[in-house]
């Protein structure tokens, strides 16, 4: 299951919060904030896609997230390259190369993580 965008940048809020309030999310978003029934909506949604779950703290509902940004990321990725690129990851990191503004430093350090991986396995 996917998230919205709006889905998206409130679930990076609270990844990078870890827990939080309504408040702390409200807080978490530059100006002009949403408002909290906006927020509210998009956490009942979370909530419902079981990527967020809360605990009930007197009159509150204290959020966090059921999925880590790296499993959710991960699996985006992989629809990703199944969806757009044959499901091939040579197609993938040819694009990536060729279709990014990255320097030569940046694709030397991405070549370099590339390698090490390879030399672990």
């Amino acid at each position: 299951m996917k998230l919205s965008p709006g889905e998206e940048e409130l679930m990076n809020y609270l990844w990078s919060l870890k827990k939080a309030f309504m408040k702390d999310l409200l807080d978490a978003y530059p100006e002009p904030k949403p408002a909290a029934t906006t927020v509210s909506t998009l956490l009942k949604r979370m909530q419902e896609k079981q990527f967020v779950g809360y605990l009930t703290k007197g009159n509150s509902r204290e959020y966090f997230t059921l999925v880590t940004k790296e499993n959710y990321f991960s699996k985006h990725i992989k629809g990703l390259i199944k969806n757009f690129f044959d499901d091939s990851p040579a197609q993938f990191a040819s694009f990536f190369a060729s279709k990014t503004e990255f320097s030569k430093e940046e694709l030397e350090s991405l070549k370099s993580i590339i390698e090490d991986k390879l030399e672990k396995k």
